[in-house]
């Protein structure tokens, strides 16, 4: 292996290890109780490695956030993917976000703190930009097929995504996490079915 070769895989290894050691800072700790004397200490590099990969704690939350939001809906398209049509895959991947809400680093990273640490609009864009899109072509598939009525999309599209989101706040925020999750998971059940013309026994779970 040549020399660029391998500074090339340190580099990349150095840069594993501080995402690694940042997300579990941050999910433990939160953003403010997060130092980065910490995260270099317990990633085993120096304060320069940090900074030659991110340019500051701000830097690499957000690096941290990306990959947690990439995680999410990746997870989230894989349980729609198996579903036999768009309403049923919209409503399987709606479960897997919400089933996602009850992990503490989730709850810590992307609920908590993401909206206070890049602000509410910005917080707002970035998060859209992972499931808007896909939120929409369920839509207008489902449409298409004759699974709901037939309604605008796009506004559609933002209320159900802002519904979804305070559901996952309320997860977040209560004492009992897991009761919280199944009082969401009816209420959202009982809003998809108010999309439909007639019941068709597929609302979430």
């Amino acid at each position: 292996m040549s020399t660029a070769n391998r500074q090339t895989e340190r580099s990349a290894a150095t840069r594993q290890a501080l995402l690694r050691v940042g997300k579990r800072l941050f999910a433990k700790s939160g953003y403010g109780g997060t130092a980065t004397e910490e995260i270099v200490r317990q990633a085993r590099v120096t304060r320069g490695a940090l900074y030659h990969h991110f340019r500051d704690k701000q830097d690499l939350f957000l690096a941290v956030l990306d990959e947690e939001q990439k995680r999410l809906a990746a997870r989230a398209a894989a349980a729609a993917a198996a579903e036999p049509d768009p309403w049923r895959a919209m409503i399987a991947g709606t479960n897997s976000f919400l089933e996602t809400c009850l992990d503490p680093a989730v709850q810590q990273i992307v609920l908590i703190d993401a909206p206070a640490v890049l602000g509410l609009e910005r917080w707002r864009e970035t998060d859209q930009s992972y499931y808007l899109a896909s939120v929409k072509r369920l839509l207008e598939a489902s449409i298409a097929q004759g699974l709901i009525d037939k309604q605008p999309v796009a506004p559609l599209a933002h209320v159900i995504f802002g519904a979804l989101n305070e559901a996952a706040l309320v997860i977040a925020r209560a004492e009992d996490k897991e009761a919280a999750r199944r009082e969401v998971s009816d209420v959202v059940r009982r809003l998809f079915e108010g999309l439909q013309g007639k019941p068709r026994n597929c609302a979430p779970d």
